[in-house]
């Protein structure tokens, strides 16, 4: 093992899969959980039996509830931890940072009171151009398995971003770089919405040309939404967007889609929640995201229905019935 220190904030089965990827690449890792019995857990079984059973967990992996404990002497800080705890786990850490160290997000979501991106919440809180974000198509348990799997890490300063690529970066994990950093944040968040989506029309039986169709418009949505935040267009044919949405909608894996597939068979969102270990991000993002769209003046015909399905009651049925029933458009536009 390398002298390098890298903190992975959050336990779950994103933080899991980062913190193994990152150990069999020589890097010293501590992992932080916020519950101390999950870490005596972890210690005990060396495996995260919760979140990612079936993955021994390095002996060089440090793991730790003391955050203070878990970001001293770290280069890198991996944020990966859902959208709506990030800031007040933010808010801890940005008491401890140093001007040397590079947080990197690997959240999807946007925060609901503030309709802010990671980076941008980080930014708002403790300002800094030391900043990057990980996204892409990357299911946790294919990565903690060794699955080739590429991605995208953007920066704002490029140097930024390929000290990232360099500490992450092996034979079966390609690291792109980029510093369209609000493109890389939208298309890998608003894929989610997506996914429920691509999910509800599977649940309701109705094939590949429905889904195909859903997977396309909903990437013209995401890209609108993006480029009116600054994003470059052609970020949302790469791996953050794309790529993610593409792996998102079909995935088996896909907690997005399961969603999806439960309301299109007729479940309450609130049951299918109480059966789920893991946070599904794209229904806490439906709700930012239509209010951002609003505020941005952005029409998303497909996240106003995943909006009214999920947060106004509205039947699987009926708002798949009111986006087929919309006008004729022109599809460039």
């Amino acid at each position: 093992m390398n002298k390098l220190k890298i903190a992975v904030i959050g336990a779950g089965s994103w933080g899991t899969a980062i913190a193994l990827l990152l150990t069999r690449n020589g890097v010293n890792v501590t992992l932080w959980a916020h519950r101390k019995d999950h870490v005596d857990q972890l210690k005990f079984c060396k495996e995260n039996r919760t979140y990612l059973p079936g993955f021994e967990l390095s002996e060089h992996l440090c793991v730790t509830s003391d955050i203070s404990e878990a970001i001293y002497g770290a280069s890198f800080i991996i944020m990966v931890i859902p959208s709506h705890v990030f800031r007040s786990v933010f808010c801890q850490i940005k008491e401890l940072l140093t001007s040397n160290q590079i947080v990197v997000s690997a959240s999807k979501g946007i925060e609901n009171d503030s309709l802010l991106t990671m980076t941008q919440l980080m930014n708002s809180e403790f300002s800094s151009d030391r900043y990057a974000v990980l996204s892409g198509p990357s299911f946790a348990k294919e990565v903690a398995a060794g699955k080739p799997t590429a991605v995208t890490v953007a920066a704002k300063k490029p140097s930024v971003a390929k000290a990232v690529q360099d500490v992450f970066f092996s034979g079966n994990f390609r690291v792109y770089t980029s510093t369209d950093v609000i493109g890389v944040e939208v298309g890998g968040t608003l894929k989610n919405i997506v996914a429920i989506a691509a999910g509800i029309c599977d649940g309701l039986g109705y094939g590949l040309n429905t889904r195909a169709a859903l997977i396309t418009r909903g990437l013209a949505e995401i890209t609108r939404l993006a480029v009116r935040m600054g994003a470059i267009p052609l970020t949302m044919a790469g791996l953050a967007g794309l790529g993610d949405l593409v792996l998102t909608c079909t995935g088996d894996l896909s907690r997005n889609r399961f969603v999806g597939l439960q309301l299109g068979h007729g479940k309450t969102l609130a049951s299918i929640q109480r059966e789920m270990k893991m946070v599904a991000e794209g229904v806490k993002t439906t709700q930012s995201s239509w209010f951002l769209s609003k505020r941005m003046g952005v029409e998303m015909p497909i996240l106003e229905q995943v909006y009214q399905v999920l947060y106004e009651g509205k039947s699987c049925v009926e708002a798949t019935r009111d986006l087929l029933d919309r006008g004729g458009k022109d599809e460039i536009s």
